[in-house]
């Protein structure tokens, strides 16, 4: 990976989570420590981030990345994801799905499965399901009313959390900005963490789909505490987190696809 590259890694990753170790940035970027001790440097001195001691800092708010980019990244964890997540779900279940790039990859293989009712605010989520398959598989798609969020693809607000109070569904299947052993889940939009409480609070169980770059972060809103996650799935270069070991003891399975 190039140097200029690298840089564009570090600086998106604490656009969205405002903070990173050492550790984490060199595993998620698969350098050594002391590479990413050499670009924190170089970074510091540009004045596009700050060091703190085990990591860095971001100077500004933390944003979180649009749509579009977050597609682009970790394409293939994401897929594994959603094919483990996807494994667990049997025909003839209702399903509430939130929004997000992971969650749009695990339409994708639910469409290839029979006779589910998916439930969701993702407009692409809806697409994918009704027209990835090339037969009629028994799909019934819900699109809830409400708010459509701008760069979301989406509907938000309180039109849409009266209609998911109309719904008791078998699983919601979400995906947040970070989860942590402390606050859980956690989104950076308020009203995107709102949906995915109403989601979680109407499901018999909850299932988590993160990948590896999310365990062990914290955004802005909380909005299902670990003991409430009856499933966490997540990709293979989650292994070895420490974070994880502690997820493991307070959520109730933990899949790595």
């Amino acid at each position: 990976m190039l140097q200029d590259e690298r840089h564009q890694r570090i600086l998106a990753m604490l656009a969205t989570f405002g903070r990173m170790s050492t550790d984490r940035i060199a595993a998620d970027l698969a350098v050594s420590r002391e590479t990413v001790r050499r670009d924190v440097l170089e970074l510091d001195a540009r004045g596009a981030l700050r060091r703190v001691h085990g990591g860095v800092v971001s100077i500004d708010p933390p944003a979180e990345p649009s749509l579009g980019e977050r597609a682009l990244i970790r394409q293939a964890q994401k897929r594994s994801i959603a094919r483990a997540a996807a494994s667990i779900v049997r025909a003839g279940q209702t399903l509430f799905i939130d929004a997000g790039t992971t969650v749009s990859a695990l339409a994708d293989e639910l469409a290839t499965l029979n006779g589910l009712t998916i439930i969701t605010n993702s407009f692409d989520v809806a697409a994918r399901i009704m027209i990835a398959g090339r037969e009629d598989r028994g799909h019934r798609v819900f699109q809830i009313g409400g708010q459509v969020a701008p760069g979301a693809a989406a509907t938000l607000g309180a039109a849409a959390i009266a209609g998911i109070a109309r719904y008791r569904v078998d699983m919601a299947m979400l995906s947040p900005v970070g989860i942590d052993s402390t606050d859980g889940a956690t989104s950076f939009d308020h009203d995107e963490a709102e949906i995915a409480r109403a989601m979680a609070d109407r499901a018999d169980r909850v299932v988590i789909l993160a990948d590896h770059a999310k365990i062990g972060q914290r955004s802005r809103v909380s909005y299902c505490i670990p003991d409430r996650i009856d499933l966490l799935v997540t990709d293979m270069g989650a292994r070895d987190l420490a974070e994880l070991d502690r997820l493991r003891q307070l959520v109730g399975e933990v899949i790595i696809g």
